[in-house]
């Protein structure tokens, strides 16, 4: 009876493998027959192809079955493969949708545990304000900064240190999930489906502290290797060195760390630390990584090393990781800090008091590198130009730490500072030692033999964004560069080339482009190659390539991520762009002193010939697009500049000269550009005035409308969008980009809508530095010269459709445009041309 019954499941097994419909009727296969079938499905999944045609005609067993029945069974075959696959995926969502909701309970329990804290401590506090006796005040957090206890225990012996480390492990635990720290939630990063995890900081404990966690797809051990090796991912990390390494007897190990921290600005000295670092698997089966300070100033390496460096305290901090079922863990991190503000400028202490500041530079980087090497294992990143995500990578943290080491200038690195009283704005450091040859050939080493200089200042800004400054710096480098320069450096970097004075006149022609390598998973950092297009002087050299190629990565240009610094380093790079070319980095760092409000309402900058927004509220919506800046007023940023050259030892004086001027000259451009894009003076309570001849803007709305609805015969706007003030906010706010543009020799624009600068990829205050002829590409040119009598004579014309050319070199194609003359007042006099170009898209 069982053998029969176990004949009955096999039989029933069979038929339904190998049994399709066909019609409304099953087909029965054959064992052989499936798999025949099989082998040809894996050869050619596809199914217009030819080969598998052949292959199922020269499959004699595929003879005996109709075409059709065969199409069918591939069908079949086809629907499974892509169930098998959904299904997959789908168990892959739910798996971590059980582990992050599985995170939210808990961090739902702990709120719960701090409420009830709070809750008891304020009714002690009642208590005590009605009892005479005072002295006993609850100090939760405070007891958290005080010296450790364990500086009178003998941290020479593995005992001691032993216990060190699991009373670190204890408090470690305590603030990563537990209620040792009052954390708040990190201002403007709120979780949700989109968000890499949950962000908090410390509220009024000692010191600055940050946490997060998140979800990773990746195994505990892989992130425990990734975030101990702190420089790979850590910007901020000059050097970590493992002293002291020793098994702990409970299968841990406890490491003893020496590691420097990069100084961000000219202004203060860099920072350096002495830790334990514990490393051990709890019962539960979590990894943890644990890490706090020892004690005593002079520990560690002597002093001769760490000169240049102020000892800072890391308090009990550390990463919690527990693997997650079906793959990936939940990692819990804490950043605990003590960074001796006492010993920077006061003005800068902000800079090292503010928990939101460790936060983006140390905890949510640390969150985002490891998911960001998770999404690169598992294939989900595409790079461009062929290049490896890893090589990328190494590109854009060569390029951070050559800034860095420009910045901060150690010693042990060779830099020493060149003829300096004090009294100089522009610190000039020369680097005799600093060597220039490919990593894989160095038989390929540069010709010149007198090193690099590098110039740089630190400076105070008042009432602008960092994100809108850098953003404005990349867009518009014409602004405050000088090509011949960046010819200079990218001439010096090739062997053999370098000359200076008399190097080889060149002309910028102010064109930019910008070619995307790769991004951050969040956008919060970009690589790009810049080309910048010049042109001989020389006749015999007009045909010679004058462009010159510049790596750069641009980061924090996210107005809303609180606490972010926004940096722009580059450097030249050979245009065929080698894996382990030679990079110099130079460029500009701008980082906030002040907290900044998360419910302030943005505001838009300002243009110099056409003040468009001195009458118009727009929300934080449109800001990006617009270079818009979030109202900053009575804020401050230090902004850091640091430019490097390489010089020959007989031209060492003639760079120097020539490094200082250039970087004033750089100062003094970005503090013009600083000022014309500050929202100070814009407030319409103030009464910005527009530049003469120019109408006010509601004026020139009122005129752009009625100018249109007189020559074409429609409305621009909504019948009710014309009243009072409101025709302003519409027109900015309008679909179509609709661009002025003067009536001058040379035509440039002098107002474009939210639309109008989206398209040009452009700000308000560099709209005037657009010509006309820079708009269209050449079938549009002659499209326009063409209809440019008749727009004149009848005073509109309709464009066909198109393509235009943004300031960053890309195309954008348009169904429809309409031009029309904007009369004034007295619908007489020509104020200027207006264009409207209807559904347009970037190619």
């Amino acid at each position: 009876m069982a053998m029969a019954l176990a004949q009955h499941r096999e039989s029933s097994s069979d038929s339904s493998i190998n049994k399709h419909l066909d019609g409304g009727k099953y087909v029965r296969y054959t064992a052989e027959q499936v798999e025949a079938l099989e082998r040809v499905y894996a050869e050619c999944p596809k199914p217009s192809s030819l080969r598998r045609q052949q292959l199922i005609r020269e499959c004699p067993i595929l003879s005996n079955i109709e075409p059709k029945q065969i199409k069918v069974w591939f069908q079949n075959r086809r629907c499974r493969e892509k169930q098998k696959k959904e299904s997959s995926r789908l168990q892959t969502v739910n798996r971590k949708l059980t582990a992050m909701n599985k995170l939210l309970m808990e961090e739902n329990d702990r709120l719960q545990k701090q409420v009830s804290q709070l809750v008891c401590e304020n009714g002690y506090m009642k208590q005590q304000l009605h009892t005479v006796n005072t002295s006993a005040a609850d100090a939760n957090c405070d007891s958290l900064g005080t010296t450790p206890q364990h500086s009178l225990r003998d941290t020479n012996s593995p005992a001691g240190l032993l216990s060190i480390a699991e009373e670190t492990l204890a408090e470690f635990l305590s603030k990563a999930t537990g209620t040792a720290v009052d954390w708040v939630q990190m201002p403007g990063m709120k979780p949700g489906p989109d968000s890499v995890g949950i962000f908090t900081i410390s509220q009024s404990c000692s010191g600055v502290a940050a946490r997060a966690c998140g979800l990773v797809s990746l195994e505990p051990i892989k992130i425990a290797e990734i975030l101990k090796d702190r420089p790979s991912w850590s910007r901020d990390c000059r050097n970590l060195e493992v002293f002291t390494m020793f098994p702990a007897g409970n299968g841990g190990t406890i490491e003893l760390v020496y590691a420097q921290k990069f100084a961000p600005t000219t202004l203060a000295p860099a920072r350096d630390f002495w830790t334990l670092r514990y490393t051990t698997t709890l019962e539960n089966g979590s990894l943890v990584v644990c890490e706090r300070s020892l004690s005593g100033s002079g520990a560690g390496p002597s002093a001769a090393a760490a000169a240049q460096f102020v000892r800072a305290e890391v308090l009990p901090s550390g990463y919690l990781i527990r693997p997650c079922e079906g793959g990936g863990s939940i990692i819990h991190i804490v950043d605990h800090l003590n960074l001796e503000a006492w010993s920077v400028p006061e003005v800068l202490r902000p800079l090292y008091e503010s928990s939101k500041v460790i936060a983006q530079k140390m905890t949510i980087a640390a969150l985002r590198y490891i998911r960001q090497i998770a999404q690169e294992t598992s294939g989900e990143v595409v790079y461009s130009l062929g290049r490896q995500p890893a090589v990328l990578r190494t590109f854009s943290q060569r390029l951070s730490r050559g800034f860095n080491d420009a910045i901060n200038g150690f010693n042990d690195d060779g830099w020493s500072i060149m003829n300096c009283d004090g009294t100089e704005d522009v610190i000039i450091a020369i680097n005799s030692s600093k060597c220039f040859s490919s990593t894989s050939n160095p038989a390929n080493a540069l010709s010149f033999l007198g090193g690099v200089l590098c110039a740089k200042a630190s400076m105070l800004l008042q009432n602008i964004a960092p994100a809108v400054l850098v953003r404005f710096l990349r867009e518009h480098r014409s602004e405050w560069a000088d090509f011949n320069v960046d010819a200079y450096c990218a001439a010096s970097l090739k062997a053999g080339t370098n000359a200076y004075p008399g190097m080889r006149p060149t002309r910028f022609t102010g064109s930019q482009i910008i070619m995307p390598l790769g991004h951050t998973i969040e956008h919060e950092e970009l690589l790009e190659v810049i080309r910048l297009e010049g042109h001989s002087f020389v006749q015999e050299d007009a045909f010679v390539s004058r462009d010159i190629h510049l790596l750069q990565i641009c980061s924090g240009i996210d107005e809303n991520a609180v606490g972010a610094c926004s940096e722009l380093v580059f450097a030249p790079i050979d245009e065929m762009f080698p894996d382990d070319g030679p990079l110099l980095p130079s460029g500009f760092r701008v980082i906030p002193l002040d907290s900044k409000s998360s419910d302030t309402q943005d505001s838009l900058t300002t243009n110099r010939t056409l003040d468009l927004t001195s009458s118009l509220e727009v929300g934080p919506a449109t800001n990006h697009a617009a270079g818009g800046t979030s109202s900053c007023r009575n804020t401050r940023s230090v902004l850091t500049i640091a430019f490097q050259f390489p010089f020959e030892s007989n031209l060492r004086d003639n760079v120097a000269t020539m490094a200082r001027q250039y970087v004033r000259s750089v100062i003094s451009s970005v503090q013009r550009v600083a000022m014309a894009i500050s929202p100070s003076g814009l407030n319409p309570a103030v009464g910005s005035k527009l530049s003469p001849g120019s109408p006010e803007a509601l004026t020139l709305a009122h005129w752009i409308c009625r100018s249109y609805s007189y020559h074409l015969g429609a409305e621009l706007l909504r019948s009710e969008s014309l009243g009072g003030d409101s025709i302003l906010k519409n027109l900015w706010q309008h679909q179509d980009a609709i661009l002025c543009c003067s009536l001058k020799s040379q035509p440039v624009f002098i107002f474009a809508n939210q639309a109008g600068l989206d398209m040009l990829e452009t700000t308000l205050v560099a709209l005037q530095d657009i010509t006309l002829d820079k708009l269209f590409d050449e079938s549009g040119r002659k499209a326009l010269c063409s209809d440019f009598g008749k727009l004149m004579q009848q005073g509109y014309a309709c464009l066909p459709a198109g393509i235009c050319i943004s300031t960053m070199g890309r195309h954008v194609s348009y169904e429809q445009a309409f031009a029309w003359k904007v009369l004034e007042a007295d619908e007489s006099t020509v104020h200027c041309l207006a264009f409207s170009f209807v559904n347009w898209s970037f190619v």
